[in-house]
């Protein structure tokens, strides 16, 4: 790998973040030209994309920038596994076309990566923005006292996702930098992770049992949240009580504490709504079931397995 790290955008018929995306990364590079590489994965757009891409080649002409142009829509994840699919770089980091950096977040990505080459994962700490009111829901999410490389990196991500009580946080992929052997290997142990709305999070906890983790102090990343006014309310029932679960699943599948994940699938339900499930399952019976049953089966196996445990302890 000739690169240190491959920066990636995946992008769908959204030229004026692009845009905005292309603004940031022209002041962010100077410097670090030849240790780069930028991909951007075009997922089929129809509008003109194309034409905002081509307008911004001639100012990378000094860093490898490559076009993929997928020939029907893959959807975000299997669009964001591609990107990383692609990547040649030691690191690779796949940036949303929507959300906000600061300038100087690539010069602490690079100089992070350099002074600390058994990184398997290196996480940005991020503000979380909710569009739709226009206010803050949290200005740093991750409540980091003491900046510092944890060689255990499985154990720092158990202690970090116990602490916050949720493994949302290490799922939010522009603040995610992955050691790219690390990661495609994470894709290819669980293929169907493409699939998975919630994919990004599992392969976090597979590149941390690889190596070392770092989480910065200080926020660089802003997450732009709540972008789609019209949500689809099929699809985030499906991502709620499928795509996180199994999630939970396979992290204790690789090694991760179960009793903590069988309490996180117990509280998952505990905070579940009975209206919105009754509501699903009078719209949509048969897609609701195929992700009730499972989703129960998986509650109420992890209740015994905790009841089980405590008994014994």
């Amino acid at each position: 790998m000739s690169k240190l790290l491959t920066i990636t955008i995946p992008t769908y018929n959204r030229p004026h973040f692009l845009e905005q995306q292309f603004t940031w990364l022209a002041k962010s590079i100077k410097g670090f030209e030849s240790e780069c590489e930028i991909i951007i994965s075009d997922d089929g757009s129809t509008d003109n994309t194309s034409e905002i891409i081509n307008k911004w080649r001639p100012i990378f002409s000094e860093t490898t920038l490559r076009l993929s142009v997928n020939s029907e829509n893959l959807g975000p994840v299997k669009n964001i596994a591609h990107c990383i699919s692609l990547a040649t770089g030691k690191y690779v980091w796949v940036v949303g076309d929507d959300d906000d950096l600061q300038e100087q977040t690539l010069t602490y990505v690079i100089q992070n990566l350099k002074s600390n080459p058994d990184l398997s994962l290196l996480i940005l700490n991020y503000s979380i923005y909710y569009t739709p009111r226009t206010e803050f829901v949290t200005d740093r999410y991750f409540p980091i006292d003491k900046e510092e490389v944890r060689p255990d990196g499985k154990e720092f991500l158990e202690y970090l996702i116990a602490r916050m009580n949720s493994a949302h946080g290490i799922g939010f992929i522009t603040a995610i930098v992955y050691a790219t052997d690390a990661v495609q290997e994470a894709i290819q142990k669980w293929p169907a992770s493409i699939d998975n709305f919630e994919a990004p999070g599992y392969w976090s906890g597979f590149c941390a049992t690889k190596g070392s983790v770092k989480i910065s102090k200080d926020t660089y990343v802003q997450y732009n949240c709540g972008m789609n006014s019209v949500p689809n309310h099929k699809k985030w029932f499906g991502h709620h009580y499928a795509d996180l679960p199994a999630i939970y699943t396979k992290l204790m599948a690789a090694g991760y504490n179960k009793k903590l994940f069988r309490k996180l699938i117990f509280k998952h339900f505990r905070e579940s709504n009975l209206k919105v499930i009754l509501g699903a399952l009078r719209r949509w019976p048969l897609f609701s079931a195929s992700k009730m049953i499972p989703y129960l089966t998986l509650v109420g196996v992890s209740t015994w397995q905790q009841s089980f445990s405590s008994q014994d302890s």
